[in-house]
């Protein structure tokens, strides 16, 4: 089979002011991919080019499954890798076939949550194969989008065996029984849709015992929504109920009487809910009642600080991979801390974007680099921060990691992941650099 470009290098990363080069140098170990698949042999009949007049074959072949993604949402896109360790077929002539005739193409059968089948293709690269020798093993891959939650099953399906030398001839071959054996399987989570829930205040402060306007959009058309007062992460005894227009509108007014109001939220149903309420939006309550005679008010001002990150390094040399192997050139993202001092109820969030990685005269797509992501959180810091998906990093970008917002933000925060760039095998032998540039809002 024809191969595509793919080669070997090691990765090289370099960050200055939230910009990161990465490098990667032929010569190394090969990085295996993460995760494992289960092998599974299931009867098979195949039937050989009418050219070659030999009847059927009805033999064993063992295969595998992996897929990127064990843990998928609804709307997400899975890709599955079927390898056809053993085929049950072999060369039915005594002409001994070349290298990078064969094209490879097959079906993978859902199950479980979600059924269907999946197309799947390979490329056009195989060992030479001597006359009347069994087929070498290949590999093929095609994509499902998760439709349904639950656990899908994946069974290796039929596949066919093309070769494209003197002339083009197909081995056909089809589970005797189907479906074959579960060789793979994930959980998809459901994927509710976002919260498009907001409120804005017709004023961000006022004296104890005055009423704050308070409009809004998002909310389910006609749904009671109440308007509270926060404190930190408790509500205060200020309360006021409206009910949504048709368009999901609302307008009304709060009474904040507390002195410790903070914020103001509105939710839907009994109790405050990040899924079904909208804020908290600052609100300061200025105590302007007079001091009592005999008595004096004793004041402080906590000023705010900034939304600011710094970097451990600015380079990250990835493992190298072989020439003609390619395959997982790896390394880990230089940490990255992050402060957030500015009080306030607002969030953050921390991304990146790569470039396409050149050098030697060729290129590696941005594509190719994906990343595992992990953040902590320092001890009595107000905000929790969470890491972004595992996945494609690429040129439009990927979320490193993020703290929502709330009534009460804020703290200082690591950001950091482990990085691999899938390098086509044969790219040319060299060394290669991106650039990865992280943005703080």
């Amino acid at each position: 089979m024809g191969s595509t470009p793919r080669s070997s290098r090691r990765r090289h990363w370099a960050s200055l002011l939230g910009a990161t080069a990465l490098a990667v140098t032929a010569g190394g170990a090969l990085a295996c991919p993460a995760g494992a698949a289960t092998d599974v042999s299931f009867p098979t009949h195949c039937v050989p080019p009418p050219i070659a007049g030999i009847p059927p074959i009805d033999g064993t072949t063992t295969a595998r499954l992996a897929v990127n993604d064990t843990t998928p949402e609804v709307g997400d896109t899975v890709t599955v890798t079927y390898t056809v360790v053993s085929p049950a077929a072999s060369n039915p002539t005594d002409l001994a076939l070349p290298a990078d005739i064969m094209t490879p193409t097959g079906k993978v059968t859902l199950g479980g949550a979600q059924t269907g089948s999946i197309t799947l293709t390979g490329p056009k690269k195989n060992d030479p194969v001597p006359g009347k020798g069994v087929f070498p093993s290949f590999s093929m891959t095609g994509t499902f989008t998760v439709t349904s939650p639950g656990a899908i099953t994946l069974s290796p399906g039929d596949y066919n065996i093309h070769t494209s030398y003197i002339l083009e001839l197909d081995t056909p071959c089809t589970v005797t029984n189907p479906p074959a054996p579960v060789s793979e399987t994930v959980t998809a989570a459901d994927n509710p849709p976002a919260n498009t829930r907001a409120i804005q205040l017709g004023s961000a402060s006022g004296s104890p015992g005055a009423s704050v306007a308070v409009t809004g959009s998002g909310f389910t058309p006609g749904a009671s929504v109440t308007l509270a007062g926060r404190s930190g992460s408790s509500q205060t005894a200020d309360t006021a109920t409206v009910t949504a227009n048709g368009q999901g509108n609302i307008s009304g007014s709060l009474v904040v009487s507390d002195l410790t109001t903070n914020g103001v939220v509105a939710y839907e149903g009994s109790a405050w809910s990040a899924d079904l309420g909208a804020g908290p939006v600052a609100y300061v309550v200025i105590d302007d009642q007079p001091v009592p005679d005999g008595s004096q008010k004793v004041t402080t001002t906590v000023r705010a600080g900034t939304l600011s990150m710094s970097q451990a390094g600015d380079a990250v040399q990835l493992s190298g991979v072989e020439f003609g192997q390619g395959g997982a050139s790896t390394g880990a993202l230089q940490t990255v801390t992050v402060k957030d001092f500015r009080g306030g109820p607002a969030g953050w969030s921390l991304t990146g974007k790569v470039t396409d990685f050149s050098g030697s005269g060729a290129k590696i797509d941005a594509g190719k680099l994906s990343w595992t992501p992990a953040c902590g959180t320092k001890a009595g810091s107000p905000s929790t921060c969470q890491a972004g998906s595992p996945g494609t990093v690429g040129a439009s970008g990927a979320t490193l990691a993020s703290t929502p917002d709330g009534t009460a933000t804020g703290g200082e925060f690591t950001a950091n992941a482990q990085l691999s760039l899938d390098v086509p095998s044969f790219t040319p032998p060299g060394t290669y650099a991106g650039v990865l540039t992280l943005t703080l809002s």
